[in-house]
């Protein structure tokens, strides 16, 4: 979220816009969030977007409702499912702690966020730290070779690896020359979703 608080008032706008744009899917006019406000005038809400967009929450051109948008589009529904290991495997959690803000081009279906924990994949520019977006895979036999995936080895636990399957073998390959390939039998990699993009948040 943008650095700078809001006024209460700038806050009940922003919060409103918020909701209406996740419902509507389109910005609201003038009118329409003057009555939300329970306002008479159109200065108030002008005056609320002007400080708005000053302090970094919304881009909008004076005069034109419809061109308002929100800095960090406001699209739940998103669930960050836990973390990942990109260093050795650990656990991961099945249940949702929070949810990530998108841009709503990465609205895949069932997408699902992790945070990543180790430097195991840095060549391929994902960090400690990182969120990754990964999208479900329903045939991992349709897989690339080298497609960056979650993959779920039973008794072991979750990491982010480079996937490359030859015959019944998979081999789970990091992008760092520091760690080992994990080779294992393919019926016993459970692939849960390959990589969308990447999240960073400096």
């Amino acid at each position: 979220m943008p650095d700078e608080a809001l006024t209460t008032a700038q806050q009940e706008l922003y919060d409103w816009l918020v909701d209406f744009i996740s419902n509507h899917h389109h910005s609201p006019s003038i009118r329409q969030m003057m009555q939300a406000m329970g306002l008479r005038s159109p200065a108030p809400i002008q005056s609320r977007l002007r400080h708005l967009q000053e302090k970094g929450w919304i881009k909008w051109q004076e005069g034109q409702a419809r061109t308002l948008q929100l800095i960090e589009d406001s699209i739940s529904g998103v669930p960050v499912m836990g973390s990942i290991a990109a260093g050795g495997l650990i656990e991961t959690f099945d249940d949702v702690q929070e949810t990530l803000d998108l841009n709503s081009i990465l609205q895949l279906k069932g997408l699902f966020a992790l945070t990543v924990n180790g430097d195991s994949m840095i060549d391929s520019f994902i960090a400690d730290g990182d969120m990754v977006l990964m999208e479900p895979v329903q045939e991992p036999s349709l897989l690339r070779n080298g497609t960056i995936v979650s993959a779920m080895v039973p008794g072991l636990g979750t990491t982010l690896k480079h996937f490359f399957r030859k015959g019944n073998l998979v081999r789970l390959e990091a992008a760092n020359p520091s760690y080992e390939p994990i080779e294992i039998e393919a019926e016993q990699v459970h692939v849960q979703g390959k990589l969308a993009a990447v999240w960073r948040q400096t």
